[in-house]
């Protein structure tokens, strides 16, 4: 994995000396006095993630940096702004634990269903000292600085089936269906633990592959789920709450190091509240959404929770992923829930 990394950031900055050689302007934006911090993530504008950097991020790095975000996948593909960032074609992005661990085996940790218990237990397990070689590891070799932590949301099946044509109460009852995951292994794992047949696919195509039916459901969290209107094309949620889903605030290494120790300080107390924001806003978001989905006519209901839990622990235990864990570093995360 490393040697790959190390190919692919060659070839980057091969690219890069061929701009210089052209005459052409680096993408670079530390190149100003005053840098344009772009985010680039494939959420919407109204996700309390991006509300949360736009409204209170933003206008504290005003003095010092321009926030310059854009959203729906529209300046770097799902799934590359890691090595975006890295290349120095990027500033910042919202990266998942998922996409880490395409870089980094281990943080499939964090990854893991059933594994956090809650969004405080992820603010917990982000600042206690256990994180510290994970997040120093990403920095040495991808160049990229994880800020803070932010809540997603916890993961629910949605189908386009009723409950009459499929009632989700335990993993056995999602075999053969075709359930959207992202495309890494990660998550195409934890696809096949719940019992599902996972599809890879881009967020921005779930919608239009929901309504024709090329995928038989998703799995995201309900504000997503409202979000991005999936409910105009599924029928029903079955409440598995598979994953407590987090995000990383990614920041290049290169312009954090560039900036000075007060402004370092000041961009880091942005992104925490910013996080904190964005944690509160989704939480009593989604506290109102199960009865505005079902105003919407979808079927919502808790499946067997024991039976899901049980089921895809067990799919991990001895897994090539678990191989991968630091030892005694789950131990630590689950006595960080007590």
């Amino acid at each position: 994995m490393t040697h790959q990394l190390t190919r692919r950031i060659l070839l980057a900055t091969t690219g890069a000396f061929a701009l210089l050689a052209a005459g052409l302007p680096m993408p670079n934006a530390m190149a100003q006095d005053k840098p344009t911090i772009r985010m680039s993530t494939p959420a919407s504008e109204s996700d309390q993630r991006s509300v949360a950097l736009a409204s209170i991020f933003a206008p504290a790095i005003s003095e010092f940096a321009t926030y310059q975000p854009h959203y729906n996948a529209s300046l770097i593909a799902q799934g590359a702004e890691l090595e975006a960032i890295s290349a120095g074609d990027l500033e910042m992005s919202i990266a998942s634990a998922q996409e880490l661990a395409n870089f980094f085996p281990e943080f499939s940790l964090f990854a893991t269903g059933y594994v956090h218990q809650s969004a405080a237990h992820q603010v917990k397990v982000f600042n206690d000292p256990l994180m510290d070689p994970f997040k120093q590891k990403v920095e040495d070799e991808l160049g990229v600085k994880l800020l803070t932590v932010m809540y997603l949301g916890k993961r629910h099946v949605n189908l386009r089936f009723t409950r009459a044509e499929k009632n989700v109460m335990t993993p056995a009852d999602l075999a053969g269906v075709n359930l959207r995951m992202p495309g890494s292994d990660a998550w195409q794992f934890l696809g096949r633990s719940l019992g599902a047949n996972p599809t890879p696919m881009a967020f921005t195509e779930i919608y239009t592959a929901l309504q024709t039916g090329s995928v038989d459901g998703q799995d995201n969290p309900l504000p997503s789920v409202v979000d991005a209107k999936f409910y105009e094309v599924t029928k029903q949620i079955s409440l598995t709450a598979h994953l407590v889903d987090l995000n990383y605030i990614a920041f290049s290494k290169a312009v954090w190091d560039k900036l000075t120790p007060e402004q370092q300080a000041s961009l880091q107390k942005a992104a925490d509240d910013a996080a904190e924001a964005g944690r509160k806003g989704q939480l009593k978001k989604e506290g109102e959404l199960v009865a505005f989905l079902k105003e919407q006519r979808l079927e919502v209901y808790e499946p067997d929770l024991n039976a899901f839990r049980t089921h895809v622990q067990a799919q991990y235990i001895g897994s090539e992923f678990a191989k991968a864990w630091p030892d005694g570093a789950l131990e630590k995360i689950n006595a960080l829930g007590n």
